[in-house]
């Protein structure tokens, strides 16, 4: 049986491409769910320093007050940043509500974050599609407008964030979510990435990978192949040849899948919310696991 051999050159660029397809895949995914902050804390997480202990430690109980006697749970982040730089606030915030994965885990999982930039002196409400009902854009935006706007003119923002918090709790309670047990629904450890750091190490593994591979090529071309090479690169495949043919591709083959499983796991470069944050979270465990935003909710600036 005659067997039809690939030249050794295409064999490379053929794996070199799915190998590179997988590392841009992971990298996309990656990016997609990325926050652009770390891993939360708590309910309440202050970046710019303008809650003082009491009146954070008083949020932070009423949103897990919510949590455990809403029924389905429901979830209310807070997230107050000096700048979300070039980003726009709706983008910036989105990519904060899906990477941290506010709302549980259940077909029925409400949640919303309110994040606010105090130097850009912008606000904007991301609210989950099982949230919309209860907090629809319109309402969000008139609580808005009656509560925060108001006190942040003043300076006032954790009075203004916490009246607004307030709003919409009463909003999701008129609705008729005042289950006085706790939900069945446990919060689960979030692993999340710090900033964009998970993206950009799949992005430097990617040029990595290609590195090598162009080095295989160009450095195993040179000179040819001679009336000899079927001994070196005859038909085993990758390593099926002997000597230094073989040990070379089994090394760049293990390095290069060493980075692509580096690549897909985030290259341990993420950080992890597991419980017990000393920053006002008290036992807080990291929200459900949900993030099922799609752009709902209003903002604005005073």
């Amino acid at each position: 049986m005659k067997h039809i051999f690939l030249p050794e050159k295409l064999k490379f660029l053929a794996v070199a491409s799915a190998l590179l397809l997988l590392a841009l895949t992971a990298f996309s995914q990656d990016d997609k769910t990325a926050s652009p902050l770390p891993s939360p804390t708590g309910f309440v997480n202050d970046y710019a320093g303008v809650f003082d202990s009491a009146t954070k430690q008083q949020l932070e109980t009423k949103l897990k007050n919510l949590k455990e006697t809403t029924n389905p749970s429901v979830e209310i982040a807070v997230a107050v940043v000096k700048t979300t730089g070039d980003r726009p606030i709706f983008d910036y915030s989105l990519a904060v509500a899906r990477g941290w994965k506010i709302g549980s885990t259940a077909g029925d999982n409400p949640g919303a974050l309110l994040l606010v930039a105090i130097d850009d002196r912008k606000y904007f409400t991301q609210v989950s599609k099982d949230l919309e009902d209860e907090l629809p854009d319109g309402v969000v935006g008139n609580l808005q407008r009656q509560y925060l706007v108001p006190e942040f003119k003043k300076g006032n923002y954790a009075k203004g964030i916490s009246d607004t918090v307030d709003a919409y709790i009463a909003a999701i309670r008129n609705k008729g979510n005042t289950a006085t047990t706790t939900n069945s629904n446990t919060s689960r450890p979030v692993t999340g990435s710090s900033g964009s750091g998970g993206a950009f190490f799949s992005l430097f593994c990617c040029g990595i990978i290609i590195f090598i591979i162009l080095l295989i090529i160009f450095t195993r071309g040179k000179g040819g192949r001679t009336k000899n090479d079927r001994d070196r690169w005859g038909g085993g495949g990758f390593g099926g040849g002997g000597g230094g043919s073989g040990i070379g591709s089994n090394i760049a083959s293990g390095v290069i899948g060493a980075l692509i499983g580096s690549a897909l796991s985030g290259g341990g470069s993420s950080s992890s919310s597991d419980g017990g944050s000393s920053s006002g979270g008290g036992d807080f465990g990291g929200f459900g696991g949900g993030g099922d935003f799609g752009g709902g909710g209003s903002g604005g600036d005073w």
